[in-house]
């Protein structure tokens, strides 16, 4: 078989240089990269790095190679266009039909899917002009991974950072595995929670769970690839942000029922995949509880935590808003489930059976998907990327 086609266009910022990265990510994963650089870009990595990494030539002119018509040919065998980093420049080039260089020729012939990923200073991200361009690409049908927030250029910090080269690699082979197909999420905010929630006993010690996290932070990946704008609520994941995220990390499940009703005020769905500590401790000991010879430890009195899944399907934020929970059962799991999805009241509600050595902290999962009108959607036993697709599936046909 043919390996994917996928053109890497690279700006002229400092965070060029992490591309490489990318670079090396996709040619060893089997993709054919050909690397199309602006001018400026060269200035930070050279043409040699470029050349040698991908094992094509690189040209930044239309000029370059005329007999092979490289300003429409490249753009049109290309199963994935991915341009990282983005500068305010190029993006603005772009929304503006502007070819005046190979990549931007290569931007209007394209008619695979389109990744930008941008990395600018806060002030140019935050700039009225640059917010345009971005809404006129995400309107066309281009997926814009939203830039990171860290170490700018200089002493400065902010949001406009690169996210990490490792995380839009998997980004865009979601977006390469779903091929020519229109990013479904475009233009809708989404909320997700992952993890686990933490309860304090002292300083030292809490009650918690197994979550691990992946599953909420496969969801954002997924929902980012279907150009979605994301909210991911992280209790205690000790994950990589997902690239185009915006990460809120949290603790507890009070902290976690704030953020996600904070968030959740103008998004069109929200995800609760977190595992979320039914109760808490009643008091919390400001010291290290001593163990004390002979003695047995006093009981831990528990109080109730908020019923975050609950609150939000009965308080819908805005006319419309999907629900999603998740149920983790250890038996009877679809009774369980279906007695849960009513007491819940959400639109959908994700039922798998979990244990000691199933699903939490794994790489796959299996599950119904049980919904209020009735349907029932079984996900066999894969990666849990696959049951973040069927989830999105089933969101994104409720919101038309």
């Amino acid at each position: 078989m043919d390996k994917p086609k996928v053109v890497l266009g690279v700006s002229g910022g400092i965070a060029a240089y992490k591309a490489c990265e990318l670079l090396r990510r996709f040619t060893e994963s089997g993709h054919e990269v050909r690397v199309v650089p602006t001018a400026s870009a060269l200035h930070f990595v050279g043409a040699a790095t470029w050349s040698a990494l991908s094992g094509h030539p690189v040209a930044t002119e239309v000029w370059d190679d005329v007999h092979e018509v490289p300003h429409v040919r490249i753009g049109q065998r290309a199963d994935l266009v991915v341009v990282a980093p983005a500068t305010a420049d190029t993006l603005a080039r772009a929304a503006h039909g502007l070819a005046d260089d190979l990549l931007t020729n290569t931007l209007l012939t394209a008619r695979c899917p389109v990744v930008f990923a941008p990395a600018m200073h806060t002030e140019m991200w935050e700039h009225p002009a640059t917010r345009e361009n971005v809404e006129t690409l995400r309107r066309r049908g281009a997926v814009l991974i939203e830039p990171a927030v860290g170490r700018l250029t200089g002493a400065d910090t902010g949001k406009g950072r690169l996210p990490d080269p490792g995380e839009i690699f998997e980004a865009c082979r979601l977006v390469l595995a779903r091929g020519p197909v229109a990013p479904d999420l475009a233009g809708r905010h989404v909320v997700i929670s992952a993890g686990g929630t933490r309860e304090p006993l002292d300083p030292v010690r809490f009650l918690g769970n197994r979550s691990s996290g992946k599953q909420g932070y496969a969801l954002a990946r997924t929902a980012v690839a279907r150009g979605a704008r994301v909210t991911l609520v992280s209790a205690n994941a000790a994950l990589p942000d997902p690239a185009g995220a915006d990460v809120v990390p949290v603790g507890t499940a009070v902290e976690l029922r704030e953020a996600v009703l904070r968030a959740a005020a103008d998004a069109d769905a929200v995800v609760m995949a977190a595992a979320v500590a039914d109760f808490r401790p009643a008091v919390y000991a400001t010291g290290k509880i001593k163990k004390k010879d002979g003695q047995e430890p006093e009981p831990i009195a528990l109080l109730r935590n908020p019923d975050i899944l609950a609150e939000v399907s009965a308080d819908r934020a805005r006319p419309g808003q999907i629900v999603v929970g998740f149920a983790a059962e250890t038996d009877e799991v679809l009774a369980n489930g279906r007695a849960k999805l009513r007491r819940k009241g959400c639109d959908l509600l994700v039922v798998n059976e979990v244990g000691e050595h199933r699903t939490f902290g794994s790489e796959e999962n299996e599950a119904v998907v049980l919904g209020a009108d009735g349907t029932e959607t079984p996900v066999p036993h894969g990666p849990k990327e696959d049951l973040a697709g069927i989830v999105w599936d089933l969101v994104a046909r409720r919101l038309r």
